[in-house]
């Protein structure tokens, strides 16, 4: 019973993320992509510190931690919404959220490399099989079938954009935040860490938010002019979508193989597209049935790729 809690919580993250990404979406109608990521930062925060102070019985942040605690926002919460934000107003064709989903590849990279994490040729079947996953997801079929005869550059004009730039930078971002989170996590709280980042990271997009209109003359208002059912959105996408998916994301990330842990988001999309077919009633195509079900693939080839590169070791588990 507690491993399948276990695994609903480790897959909640996930979920909340496929869904906000829907929930955030419309609301750059009326809001610029700075006022997007720093009311996503600031309200997560202060939920998460003050979980950490009452709920975990003031479990705060050591001094040790704290120049890469300050890394860590400058780089997972500040770059990466921003260049978040940034990315969903002008992704195109599907591709930014391939791009953004694909940050388990850098992160298997950079687990291998600084904590030397054992991936095996398994482990790296289930990534490739984990991106063929969302490029199913994310990307129509005319598009792959043109892709498949001409390559690359059938990208140029059909799905390729300036979007897809500022997603690809902001995977990037958060595979590093991913592999910084346990460096400003030694001797701290994640709890604690994550609001603290949080907090401090939304700051300077509130600043360059407040700041835009001043330098150009056509940036959104600093103060979006909401309906009350988006202003509901911004507060899913806010304590749903960030406080509560980034403390559990960070706090699995530190407790646990992170190269198994993230290969999760390869789910993300198949969330996202899930919602769409609960709530807008909308239908999957046999290449998205296909995709979600190379995205569950993937997720079991890098969780069991120890015991499937090495099955003998089966015998030897407790």
């Amino acid at each position: 019973m507690l491993v399948k809690v276990r695994w609903l919580l480790m897959v909640l993250p996930f979920a909340l993320w496929g869904t906000a990404m829907a929930a955030m979406k419309p609301l750059l109608v009326q809001a610029g992509p700075l006022t997007l990521a720093w009311m996503r930062l600031l309200p997560a925060g202060l939920v998460l510190l003050l979980a950490a102070r009452f709920w975990r019985g003031g479990a705060g942040v050591d001094r040790r931690d704290w120049w890469w605690l300050l890394l860590f926002a400058l780089v997972d919460a500040t770059a990466f919404q921003g260049l978040l934000a940034r990315g969903l107003m002008g992704t195109g064709a599907g591709l930014g959220s391939v791009l953004i989903d694909s940050q388990p590849l850098l992160v298997a990279l950079l687990a291998r490399s600084l904590f030397g994490e054992a991936i095996n040729p398994v482990g790296w079947l289930g990534l490739l099989i984990g991106l063929l996953a969302i490029l199913c997801l994310g990307l129509p079929a005319p598009l792959l079938h043109h892709w498949w005869l001409m390559g690359p550059e059938a990208f140029e004009e059909q799905a390729w954009s300036h979007g897809e730039l500022w997603m690809l930078a902001a995977a990037l971002a958060m595979a590093l935040g991913t592999v910084i989170s346990r460096y400003a996590c030694r001797h701290s709280d994640a709890v604690a860490v994550t609001g603290w980042h949080m907090l401090l990271g939304g700051l300077p997009l509130l600043l360059s938010s407040a700041l835009l209109p001043a330098w150009q003359a056509d940036a959104a208002p600093f103060w979006p002019a909401w309906s009350p059912l988006e202003w509901a959105l911004m507060a899913y996408a806010a304590l749903l979508g960030s406080a509560l998916a980034y403390a559990l994301f960070f706090w699995f990330a530190n407790h646990g193989d992170l190269t198994s842990f993230t290969s999760l988001t390869f789910l993300t999309p198949v969330f996202a597209l899930l919602c769409g077919v609960v709530l807008l009633e909308e239908q999957l195509q046999p290449l998205q049935w296909l995709g979600a079900l190379l995205a569950l693939v993937s997720v079991v080839l890098i969780n069991r790729r120890a015991l499937l590169w090495h099955p003998g070791l089966v015998e030897e588990m407790p």
